[in-house]
């Protein structure tokens, strides 16, 4: 019996692209795949906060018009106040016109800011867990939970610009020096030891007591200091790969210096940045929480973990503020160092070439 193949309707065998090869090998790290997604999950609603952790209310609609609070300042005489000041929306009078009458407000789902301060409590603070605050106060009678919502937030976009500022330019002075090498390369690693040998907390105190504690302050000194680790690596990527063949060929072709760089050796030469940048959130993170810990840091008035963590140390019989921040910082930590770990093993392709052979036999 045989069989007839058409041979127009055959499909050709498609060979996978390095990057798809990848992200194959990073999916079947299971662990590392779903803490991606996690770690994805809790940013994107932590940059939502302001839509489900607000005092103010998402829409208002009183004596038939529309309000829209959350994205604009209404004065108090709007809602049928006294004072052309902007309405606060937890005074009992405020809230009591815009929901009576036929009036009506949506708030959202924990009605309190990272800055929101509870004057009508019956409970002194730093007051506990209860209906109304799911993870109490703090010593100013501020919602944790809207507190560690915010800090979180903020944590996670001080470590994706750190480490973006630190990532570009650790590539630019490493792949300078290991693409030139000789006296550049001599002089410059010269200059980075004496520059990495300055005290960094040092500065950092000298200048926490002349300017005014900030995050772009922070940025800007951390960077500062920030992107010698990564120049290293990228340093030896670079003195590795500039010796091969296709840098051989591509400088016979007559390509300048930036295009061999830029298109030829820095897509091979990225195995070390990629891996390193879940790593590196996770030391920016711990970086602002110790610095916000000590007093030198961002502002109390900005929400931060490691405000938190102080005002928990502060407050050893409020054990909620200690236990959550503490909670949200380590899972946090955990998820990047899983997200790093798959990610290790997915670059790695001896680790791919062995669970290759293993199955195989």
């Amino acid at each position: 019996m045989s069989v007839a193949i058409d041979l127009d309707e055959a499909q050709p065998l498609v060979s996978p692209t390095p990057s798809q090869r990848v992200w194959r090998r990073f999916r079947q790290h299971r662990l590392g795949y779903w803490s991606l997604w996690v770690f994805v999950a809790l940013f994107g609603l932590s940059l939502l906060a302001v839509f489900w952790s607000n005092d103010k209310p998402l829409v208002v609609r009183y004596e038939g018009h529309w309000y829209f609070p959350i994205v604009h300042t209404y004065a108090e005489t709007t809602f049928g106040g006294d004072f052309p000041t902007p309405a606060d929306y937890d005074d009992p009078f405020i809230k009591d016109r815009i929901t009576r009458n036929g009036n009506d407000a949506l708030y959202a789902l924990n009605p309190y800011s990272y800055d929101t301060i509870s004057y009508f409590s019956d409970v002194p603070n730093p007051a506990p867990p209860s209906r109304a605050n799911w993870l109490g106060t703090d010593d100013r009678g501020r919602d944790v939970f809207a507190r560690l919502l915010y800090g979180f937030q903020l944590s996670v976009l001080f470590a994706l610009v750190l480490t973006f500022i630190g990532t570009v330019v650790g590539i630019l002075a490493g792949a300078i020096q290991g693409y030139f090498g000789g006296r550049l390369d001599l002089t410059t690693q010269r200059l980075i030891e004496i520059w990495g040998a300055l005290p960094e907390l040092y500065l950092l105190i000298i200048f926490a007591s002349v300017f005014e504690p900030s995050l772009l302050l922070l940025i800007v000194l951390l960077s500062l200091f920030g992107w010698m680790g990564l120049a290293d690596y990228v340093r030896a990527e670079f003195y590795r790969n500039r010796a091969q063949d296709y840098v051989k060929a591509a400088r016979a072709i007559g390509l300048s210096n930036a295009q061999i760089m830029w298109r030829h050796i820095l897509p091979n030469s990225m195995t070390p940045v990629i891996t390193f940048l879940p790593f590196r959130m996770s030391g920016a993170i711990l970086a602002l929480t110790s610095l916000d810990f000590l007093g030198l840091g961002v502002p109390s008035t900005t929400p931060s973990l490691g405000e938190l963590l102080a005002q928990g140390k502060a407050n050893l019989d409020a054990w909620w503020i200690s236990l959550s921040t503490f909670l949200v910082l380590v899972i946090t930590l955990l998820l990047l160092t899983f997200i790093g770990d798959a990610l290790r093993d997915a670059l790695d392709t001896r680790v791919a070439e062995t669970a290759k052979a293993g199955g195989g036999q």
